[in-house]
């Protein structure tokens, strides 16, 4: 009876004689058993445990435990070389044999079939559940063997690997399932990032994935900061692009339009301070209605007449709202008198917008259809290039 085995070569285990005074008789080693030793050892087993208290039970378990570990061990080398450690296998062999004896009902049949229906119930579960590198949901994880077998059974009718649609048709799947289940049988065993990616490099495969960007979440505020700096006047725009995008100081801007370092400071805090407003309004404010710059210095215009030529002087800053005047003496004085050449000095001006730009190709034109020369002097360097860029560089001297 199994009461009488043990995991040694010969054992001694107890028996009861009829006076009821314990014997021992040896038993064979395991691995001199052969398989329909498992059922008679627990028929023996369940024999054994009856009227027995707990602690005696657990005895006699663990002793059906030990004599079935070769049977157990002899299931989970069938599925080596699949991915798993041997010996991994082996211990979840062992668990589905502890939950066999657990579970076992003499009356319900073999004892050797149900151990082994329920290890390799266990190890297959093991590698259903425990083996994927990532994730699968397990419906997937089923569809992914379901097209695995259906694969090679059409390969082998067909002579060639299946379609999608082909594989879809034969287990009557939807295609976008089909795909899915390919793409996902590559999260069984998935590269590690930490992988060479080959060749002389050094580089790994970790090195190729991206990496969150932090500047997404600035995105709606670049963009909405680009839309309104295009309602700001050129001067400002050109300012603001100077001092954060060319990172220059106040002092290399100031000397670049011609003007105070203080007035460029005034300059950039107005403009700062209108952006932050109209980010936070839903209609944003136009930009200084009625367009005065209360602390830019005043624009001055003065003309003279030396003999048959007039100077026409500017002081200040030549922007779309004071450009009129400019055009409007311009255009008067080319056509008013007559005279032989009028000269437009430009010394004191620090800043040429559009619309002073506008203004000198009016004037340009007048003295063109008057047959009057027109002379642009003494202009500062970024005046000159605003000239150039204008093609008025001609009249300059």
């Amino acid at each position: 009876m199994f009461g009488q085995i043990s995991t040694g070569t010969t054992t001694n285990a107890s028996t009861t004689t009829s006076t009821g005074t314990p014997t021992s008789t040896p038993t064979p080693a395991p691995n001199e058993r052969g398989l329909e030793d498992l059922d008679a050892a627990a028929l023996a087993y369940a024999a054994r445990i009856e009227g027995l208290p707990d602690e005696r039970r657990q005895e006699a378990r663990d002793d059906l435990v030990r004599f079935a570990l070769p049977f157990a061990g002899r299931l989970a080398r069938r599925y080596r070389g699949r991915g798993e450690p041997l010996e991994d296998l082996e211990q979840v062999a062992r668990l589905g044999l502890v939950n066999a004896v657990d579970r076992y009902d003499p009356e319900r049949g073999s004892f050797t079939a149900y151990a082994a229906i329920t290890i390799v119930g266990e190890i297959k579960r093991h590698f259903r559940d425990r083996t994927w590198g990532v994730h699968v949901p397990r419906r997937l994880r089923d569809l992914i063997l379901e097209v695995g077998q259906a694969t090679a059974a059409l390969t082998s009718e067909l002579s060639r690997a299946p379609t999608v649609a082909e594989l879809a048709t034969r287990l009557e799947t939807p295609q976008e399932e089909i795909l899915a289940a390919l793409e996902s049988a590559a999260g069984y065993s998935p590269a590690s990032l930490n992988a060479p990616v080959g060749g002389e490099s050094s580089a790994e495969f970790g090195d190729l994935v991206g990496e969150s960007d932090a500047d997404l979440e600035s995105v709606d505020d670049r963009v909405t900061v680009s839309g309104l700096l295009g309602r700001l006047p050129w001067r400002e725009r050109r300012i603001l692009a100077m001092r954060f995008y060319g990172n220059q100081t106040q002092a290399e801007i100031a000397a670049r339009f011609g003007i105070s370092q203080m007035h460029v400071s005034r300059l950039l805090s107005r403009a700062l301070t209108w952006l932050r407003q109209a980010m936070l309004a839903d209609a944003p404010a136009p930009w200084q209605a009625g367009g005065v710059d209360p602390d830019a210095p005043e624009t001055r215009l003065s003309v003279r007449q030396s003999g048959d030529r007039t100077v026409i002087a500017i002081g200040g800053e030549l922007d779309r709202d004071t450009s009129d005047q400019l055009r409007r003496a311009v255009v008067e004085a080319v056509t008013s008198g007559q005279p032989a050449e009028v000269v437009v000095d430009l010394v004191d001006v620090g800043l040429l917008e559009p619309g002073g730009i506008a203004a000198l190709i009016a004037g340009r034109d007048a003295a063109a259809r008057s047959g009057v020369a027109l002379k642009l002097t003494r202009a500062q360097p970024g005046v000159r290039h605003s000239l150039a860029s204008a093609g008025l560089a001609p009249l300059h001297e």
